[in-house]
């Protein structure tokens, strides 16, 4: 039990000590880059979705 007081004493001494944390803004625009990614390629996909659909369907056709 006390290997698990120790862990958590060392791992919040290293979290408020040595990570660096980043600032308001640095954090908001990796948000909103990954929030644009993400768009970016939820439409690459949805486009080669409806491509894929429509040559089914093409073939399907025949």
């Amino acid at each position: 039990m006390s290997k698990i007081g120790t862990y958590v004493k060392e791992s919040f001494k290293e979290l408020t000590t040595k990570v660096t944390w980043p600032t308001w803004d640095k954090l908001s625009s990796s948000a909103i880059l990954v929030m644009i990614v993400t768009l970016i390629l939820a439409v690459i996909i949805w486009i080669i979705d409806l491509i894929v659909r429509t040559g089914m369907t093409w073939i399907y056709q025949l």
